[in-house]
């Protein structure tokens, strides 16, 4: 069974006059929470959409990058989208739902976050509305600020990105700690931890991105830290 199967069961709670809010309330425990993912995905994109006032195709291509839909399940992803889109529930309403299903799980929050970035950066231009959107969201997830300034430098083009906040140490760690963490972050972030944490398999380009900069990051750290004439 597809996850877009389990999502079309989720969605058919709505027809029955239940809100895609109170969706977010029942999907608590895998396989479900992986449902509440995508939902969360979706509905928050389509709440960013609507902070710079439209929706590119290459926003639309970016969800199809994160979740691989099949021709066949896209007007149930489109229905998601435009549901959330025309609710009058605010985007905070959404984000604290998500934050409540994985206060046990922050790196889920984070994956979320990250998604969000990959559709806001799909058109090649960072609207500074959606800058404010992925800050509120950030904040309500608890993400400290440092946390999203170091996920914002590595998706948006023309900040240099921090290696040594890419791996969460400090300029100060000693060569062996900055080794250690790198290598704590790649197991943790290898695609298959996504799926065991409770995220759908389309999920995995996430995994990928991420792995991508921290492996970049700890190639940055030790050029620096490599002694001169070595």
């Amino acid at each position: 069974m597809s996850i877009w199967t389990r999502i079309t069961e989720a969605i058919a709670a709505l027809t029955s006059g239940e809100g895609l809010t109170a969706v977010f309330d029942r999907l608590t425990t895998p396989p479900e929470r992986s449902i509440g993912f995508t939902i969360a995905v979706i509905a928050l994109g389509a709440k960013m959409a609507k902070a710079d006032g439209q929706v590119t195709r290459d926003e639309v291509v970016a969800f199809r990058q994160i979740f691989q839909i099949a021709q066949a399940d896209e007007a149930q992803a489109a229905k998601v989208f435009n549901l959330a889109r025309q609710d009058v529930a605010g985007f905070e309403s959404y984000a604290a739902k998500v934050a409540k299903m994985f206060k046990d799980d922050r790196e889920i929050l984070v994956d979320l976050l990250e998604g969000l970035f990959h559709i806001a950066m799909a058109d090649g231009n960072y609207h500074p509305k959606e800058d404010e959107f992925l800050a509120q969201v950030a904040k309500i997830f608890g993400l400290p600020d440092a946390q999203f300034q170091c996920i914002r430098t590595r998706y948006v083009p023309g900040l240099t990105p921090d290696p040594y906040s890419i791996l969460g140490v400090k300029h100060t760690s000693t060569f062996d700690q900055i080794r250690s963490k790198w290598r704590k972050l790649v197991r943790e972030n290898h695609p298959d931890m996504m799926v065991a944490r409770g995220l759908p398999k389309e999920a995995v380009t996430l995994a990928t991105t991420r792995l991508t900069n921290i492996n970049l990051a700890w190639e940055e750290i030790q050029k620096q830290r490599q002694p001169i004439g070595a």
